[in-house]
């Protein structure tokens, strides 16, 4: 405990301390260095303790009350970090700079660092298998300027966005941990609402100041390089980012290189509830089982892990891409090249952090350790890859480069297993440094040097009494007993006379003293000196290491593919320029691992002719599986992946929208029916010929004769929109549809009954359902015995009973409900309306005959 915490008040020097430097951070925790704890005081104490669970303390006066204080030891410090950053708070660190030995009144202290949600960068607090992201939004609703930042990796991205309907989609698909928008934005906007926003002064958005920030950061004249140049909005944002990650780093950023424009024209654009149902990398629990992500991901490290993530959220139009990615997979099947290429790139481990970490001028040694390993296990991974014939493949292996140099220095300097932290040293080998290897040798070896110097005095004077020792107060002496001390040799100087003996120094063990004493200290500010030498150097070869990371990354998610396609069965599917989705033996990825029985597999066929399926059949009779699959195949042939389809062949398409399931927003203030209808709304709008749409259930949250009115209604804009749709229904009115619309098929899902029990067969066949099993499948579902007979009374009833002859039952106050089939049973048939509106007499002998076999063809 150092003299300053012994007792203080809100006015001691001390305290004044903290306020100058608390006042610069008032909304951020203040972890402030007092000898081996971080003491948080006031309000930060009182939330910390509650976050923590941490014991709230009480020291020192202000306005006569206790000063509340809570603190933890400085050497644990990162698992409560780690709960903090978790909570969604940010941090500052406060260290003491100064010497508390020297110190007149308190030691000085400054903010070394300030850990955020989206900025830190530590192993300990990160999810190694997610983005770690922070995003800066500039603009208004008719154009928004977006940029994102990975500080973990050195990913600095920029695009812009036109609406919020399209900047929310990006929100979502980006998740970042915090987003900065500008403070004179109106209050209560719809970015708002996300967790980790916060308001920044409008100057750190000055679009200026951000140009000439960045071509500074990046060393160039301008920002033509990065295709960035006209983007003046995402600069502005972007210019944000980089003020406000040098704000919290405290240092240089030299693992942010470039920039990279990123385009919505790119990508197959899914919104926020698409991306919910379709459970890429996240379930509808919110957890990270059963989704396509837990499937597909066998990768080898986990920078492999979250790029394959990446790709999942960001499905490409590039067919180009999209090609070379297909034949390196293809490349990587050939001879099960890829079973040689998984367990090199295990040894690699997450390089992209690592780097990050360097750059960052944070990196522990154990980072260096793996670095060290990596760079060792480059060379044999060169070798396997010097066959491979694939383009892609060779221009990654291109990027891969080795590092001789680089590997035998680390392997030269860092030990076999070094502690986690550089802190008491012990990181460096012995042979790195001389002067490091002297002063640990004397400060190890300084017994075994006394006993050999009290060997050879004894043996010099021929006084068997001599004894060489050490005490705190007076260091090191040679004692002899008084009797003896006159016969000390001449080199021998007094030092301390006790009761019966004499205590000398000599001028060898004076040198001796002078380095022993300060061994220990000066060779561990030498390691650190050493080390810090050992980051720059590392710092400097930084730009082709992040190049061979990257490369290391894709190669990884490529093989991964390639062993999935092995694994799952997976097949290539091919890209045609005509317009048509065609996939035979398609199956749902995620629920055939599940499944205990063999997966039904079906084949889908939508072309010119046929753009909409309308699809009916019982409930768990497979519908949403048969759509979900449609999706998932589609998707994956989107980031170059094989699918789970026998063959496939499919036009490239622009948007995937799902409108499966929902449930209330009761946050939002909205029922499941609206959520539904501003998700429906949503593909309406932005549905084109180009675009897959699932929809599933429309109109089941309101009246039935609203419902169906509904769906009919969206069903058929849908059919002009000529979108690849797949609309399942249990509206059996909606079956009419193909006989007005044009481009629209019937399919159900079939089942059949064996003693009074649903069975479900899983198959796709042409045409509509011949029934509805709502009862059979209540009763697989458990409902009582007694309730399913009541129903197939009141069914029986309601089945004689049409809609425009609804009949009161005796003493019934209420009409009887109609069935739903007959709900339409009164509307007309359009052979009708043809009738209704014909003029008999004006038709030929020969036109009436025609007309006649005509309505009969279509009766």
């Amino acid at each position: 405990m150092t003299k300053e915490n012994q007792d203080f008040s809100a006015h001691t020097p001390m305290m004044a301390q903290y306020w100058r430097l608390k006042s610069q951070h008032p909304d951020q925790l203040m972890f402030y260095r007092m000898g081996d704890f971080y003491e948080l005081f006031y309000e930060d104490a009182k939330k910390a303790a509650a976050l923590l669970d941490i014991t709230l303390t009480a020291r020192g006066q202000s306005a006569g009350q206790a000063i509340p204080m809570a603190g933890i030891p400085f050497h644990s410090a990162e698992g409560y970090l780690a709960r903090l950053v978790k909570f969604g708070e940010s941090v500052v660190i406060c260290e003491q700079i100064g010497d508390p030995a020297t110190s007149k009144g308190p030691v000085e202290r400054q903010v070394v660092r300030i850990i955020t949600p989206g900025t830190v960068s530590d192993e300990a607090l990160l999810d190694e298998r997610r983005d770690n992201l922070i995003a800066a939004v500039l603009g208004d609703e008719r154009l928004f300027g977006l940029a994102v930042l990975d500080i973990t990796s050195g990913r600095f991205s920029v695009q812009e966005l036109a609406g919020w309907e399209n900047l929310l989609a990006e929100l979502d698909r980006l998740s970042p941990a915090e987003l900065l928008i500008p403070d004179d934005w109106p209050q209560g906007l719809p970015a708002e609402k996300r967790r980790g926003t916060q308001r920044r002064a409008p100057w750190d958005f000055d679009r200026e100041s951000a140009r000439r920030s960045l071509c500074q950061q990046f060393a160039t004249q301008d920002l033509k390089g990065f295709g960035c140049e006209q983007l003046s909005l995402a600069i502005g944002a972007a210019g944000c980012l980089l003020t406000y990650a040098k704000e919290t780093q405290r240092t240089a950023l030299p693992h942010l290189r470039s920039l990279r424009h990123e385009r919505l024209d790119d990508t197959v654009v899914l919104d926020g509830a698409s991306r919910r149902n379709l459970e890429l990398d996240t379930n509808l629990a919110g957890g990270r089982e059963n989704t396509l992500q837990s499937v597909m991901d066998r990768c080898q490290t986990a920078m492999g892990t979250r790029l394959l993530t990446r790709w999942l959220n960001r499905p490409l139009r590039d067919l180009e891409v999209l090609r070379a990615r297909q034949d390196s997979i293809t490349c990587l099947l050939e001879h099960y090249r890829f079973e040689t290429l998984q367990p090199q790139l295990k040894d690699i481990g997450d390089l992209e952090r690592i780097l990050a970490r360097i750059g960052l001028r944070n990196a522990r040694p154990r980072d260096l350790a793996r670095l060290r390993d990596a760079l060792a296990a480059l060379p044999q991974l060169q070798t396997a890859l010097k066959p491979i014939e694939a383009a892609h493949l060779q221009e990654l292996a291109g990027a891969i480069q080795t590092y001789p140099e680089l590997a035998e220095l680390l392997q030269r300097a860092i030990i076999d297993n070094p502690p986690a932290v550089i802190r008491d040293g012990g990181v460096l080998k012995t042979g790195y440094d001389a002067e490091l290897d002297e002063l640990q040798s004397i400060s190890e070896n300084a017994g075994q040097y006394l006993m050999d110097l009290e060997t050879r005095e004894r043996a010099r004077t021929g006084l068997a009494n001599l004894k060489v020792g050490y005490n705190r107060v007076h260091g090191y002496f040679i004692e002899l007993p008084s009797k003896q001390a006159e016969q000390a040799p001449a080199d021998y100087i007094r030092r301390q006379t006790l009761k019966g003996a004499e205590r000398f120094i000599t001028p060898e063990l004076k040198v001796f003293e002078d380095k022993a004493l300060s061994a220990k200290s000066r060779a561990l500010a030498r390691e650190k000196a050493l080390y810090e030498e050992l980051l720059e150097h590392l710092i400097g070869q930084l730009a082709p290491l992040q190049d061979t990371a990257a490369a290391l990354a894709e190669l990884d998610v490529l093989s991964n593919l390639a062993e999935r396609a092995l694994t799952l069965d997976l097949n290539r599917p091919t890209f045609v320029d005509r317009p048509c989705l065609c996939i035979e033996q398609g199956r749902h990825p995620v629920v055939e691992q599940v499944l205990e029985t063999p997966f039904v597999a079906n084949d889908l066929r939508l072309d010119d002719d046929t753009r909409m399926l309308v699809i009916t059949g019982p409930n768990m009779g497979g519908k949403s599986t048969y759509m979900r699959q449609t999706a998932l195949i589609v998707l994956l042939a989107h980031i170059g992946s094989f699918v789970p389809a026998a063959a496939c062949e499919l036009s490239v398409v622009d948007r995937i929208f799902t409108r499966i399931g929902s449930s209330d927003d009761l946050a939002g203030g909205r029922s499941t029916f609206m959520v539904e209808m501003s998700e429906t709304a949503n593909i309406l709008h932005n549905a084109s010929e180009r675009s897959l749409v699932l929809m599933d259930e429309v109109g089941r949250g309101t009246s039935t004769f609203d419902g169906l009115s509904l769906a009919w209604a969206a069903a058929e804009q849908l059919a002009k929109l000529r979108a690849w749709t797949l609309f399942a229904t249990h509206y059996f009115e909606l079956t009419v549809l193909p006989e007005t619309e044009g481009g629209v098929a019937n399919v159900h899902l079939n089942a059949t009954e064996h003693n009074e029990r649903i069975v479900f067969l899983h198959h796709v066949l042409p045409g509509p359902a011949s029934q509805s099993y709502g009862l059979a499948v209540a009763q697989l579902a458990g409902v009582p015995g007694p309730v399913i007979l009541r129903a197939r009374e009141h069914l029986a009833r309601l089945e004689t009973t049409s809609l425009p002859h609804e009949t009161r039952k005796e003493g019934a106050g209420q009409s009887a409900a109609p069935m739903q089939n007959d709900l339409f049973a009164s509307l007309p048939h359009p052979v009708l309306d043809q009738l209704d509106k014909l003029r008999p007499d004006d038709l030929t002998p020969r036109q009436a005959l025609e007309l006649l076999y005509q309505l009969k063809e279509r009766l």
